[in-house]
Protein backbone atom coordinates (compact mmCIF):
# COMPACT_ATOMS: atom_id res chain seq x y z
CA UNK A 1 0.00 0.00 0.00
CA UNK A 2 1.33 3.22 -0.62
CA UNK A 3 0.21 7.44 0.49
CA UNK A 4 -1.78 8.97 -1.49
CA UNK A 5 -0.47 12.23 -1.16
CA UNK A 6 3.54 11.22 -1.46
CA UNK A 7 3.24 7.87 -3.00
CA UNK A 8 5.45 6.27 -0.13
CA UNK A 9 5.01 2.53 1.23
CA UNK A 10 3.26 2.10 4.08
CA UNK A 11 2.95 -1.01 6.05
CA UNK A 12 0.10 -2.97 6.76
CA UNK A 13 -0.60 -1.55 10.72
CA UNK A 14 1.24 1.82 10.35
CA UNK A 15 -0.80 4.31 11.27
CA UNK A 16 0.91 7.47 10.05
CA UNK A 17 2.74 8.01 6.89
CA UNK A 18 6.52 8.78 8.32
CA UNK A 19 7.51 10.39 5.25
CA UNK A 20 4.45 13.57 4.98
CA UNK A 21 2.45 12.72 8.01
CA UNK A 22 -0.96 12.15 6.69
CA UNK A 23 -3.33 9.78 8.72
CA UNK A 24 -3.71 6.21 8.00
CA UNK A 25 -7.42 4.38 9.08
CA UNK A 26 -9.53 2.14 7.64
CA UNK A 27 -11.12 4.52 5.80
CA UNK A 28 -8.25 5.71 4.17
CA UNK A 29 -7.40 1.88 3.23
CA UNK A 30 -10.50 1.36 1.68
CA UNK A 31 -9.82 4.50 -0.30
CA UNK A 32 -6.92 3.80 -1.67
CA UNK A 33 -7.16 0.06 -1.91
CA UNK A 34 -10.31 1.25 -4.72
CA UNK A 35 -8.23 3.77 -6.53
CA UNK A 36 -5.66 1.72 -7.21
CA UNK A 37 -5.98 1.31 -11.48
CA UNK A 38 -3.85 0.72 -14.16
CA UNK A 39 -1.69 3.94 -15.16
CA UNK A 40 -2.81 5.40 -18.79
CA UNK A 41 -0.74 5.30 -21.71
CA UNK A 42 0.60 9.03 -23.24
CA UNK A 43 0.33 6.91 -26.62
CA UNK A 44 -2.71 6.09 -26.55
CA UNK A 45 -4.01 9.46 -25.14
CA UNK A 46 -2.66 11.31 -27.80
CA UNK A 47 -3.48 8.95 -31.06
CA UNK A 48 -6.91 9.41 -29.48
CA UNK A 49 -6.96 13.06 -28.51
CA UNK A 50 -5.53 13.41 -32.40
CA UNK A 51 -8.20 11.02 -34.08
CA UNK A 52 -11.02 11.54 -32.12
CA UNK A 53 -10.75 14.79 -30.51
CA UNK A 54 -13.83 15.82 -31.20
CA UNK A 55 -15.69 13.08 -29.54
CA UNK A 56 -13.61 14.25 -26.52
CA UNK A 57 -12.32 9.94 -26.40
CA UNK A 58 -8.94 10.89 -25.27
CA UNK A 59 -10.96 12.84 -22.43
CA UNK A 60 -13.00 10.39 -21.31
CA UNK A 61 -10.13 7.51 -21.63
CA UNK A 62 -7.66 10.22 -18.98
CA UNK A 63 -11.21 10.89 -16.65
CA UNK A 64 -11.64 14.66 -17.39
CA UNK A 65 -15.53 13.92 -18.25
CA UNK A 66 -16.70 17.56 -17.69
CA UNK A 67 -14.26 18.23 -20.83
CA UNK A 68 -15.03 14.96 -22.56
CA UNK A 69 -18.72 15.91 -22.43
CA UNK A 70 -18.34 19.35 -23.60
CA UNK A 71 -16.51 18.29 -26.87
CA UNK A 72 -19.19 15.91 -27.46
CA UNK A 73 -21.84 18.17 -27.02
CA UNK A 74 -20.39 20.91 -29.30
CA UNK A 75 -20.02 18.24 -31.62
CA UNK A 76 -23.46 16.55 -31.64
CA UNK A 77 -25.94 19.08 -30.72
CA UNK A 78 -24.47 21.17 -33.64
CA UNK A 79 -25.45 18.43 -35.89
CA UNK A 80 -21.46 18.62 -36.70
CA UNK A 81 -21.54 22.23 -37.83
CA UNK A 82 -19.38 22.71 -34.90
CA UNK A 83 -17.57 19.54 -35.19
CA UNK A 84 -14.05 21.08 -36.31
CA UNK A 85 -13.84 23.91 -33.22
CA UNK A 86 -13.78 20.71 -30.62
CA UNK A 87 -11.91 18.28 -33.35
CA UNK A 88 -9.36 21.76 -33.19
CA UNK A 89 -9.80 21.54 -30.00
CA UNK A 90 -9.04 17.39 -29.01
CA UNK A 91 -6.09 17.59 -31.77
CA UNK A 92 -4.21 20.51 -29.94
CA UNK A 93 -4.61 18.73 -26.43
CA UNK A 94 -3.80 15.38 -28.82
CA UNK A 95 -0.51 16.96 -29.68
CA UNK A 96 0.59 18.34 -26.26
CA UNK A 97 -0.52 14.50 -24.67
CA UNK A 98 2.34 13.20 -26.79
CA UNK A 99 4.98 16.10 -26.34
CA UNK A 100 4.25 15.89 -22.47
CA UNK A 101 2.78 19.29 -21.72
CA UNK A 102 -0.29 17.02 -19.97
CA UNK A 103 1.07 14.51 -18.33
CA UNK A 104 -1.33 13.17 -15.52
CA UNK A 105 -5.11 11.75 -15.73
CA UNK A 106 -7.76 12.94 -13.84
CA UNK A 107 -6.47 11.03 -11.08
CA UNK A 108 -3.44 12.92 -10.90
CA UNK A 109 -1.54 9.84 -12.13
CA UNK A 110 1.40 10.09 -14.04
CA UNK A 111 0.90 8.92 -17.95
CA UNK A 112 3.44 6.09 -18.74
CA UNK A 113 4.95 6.03 -22.29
Amino acid sequence: MFCKKCGKELREDQQVCLNCGTIVDENYKKEVNQSIQAPKSKIVAGILGIMLGMFGVHNFYLGYNGKAVAQLLITMLSCFLLSWISGIWGFIEGIMILVGNIDKDANGCKLTE
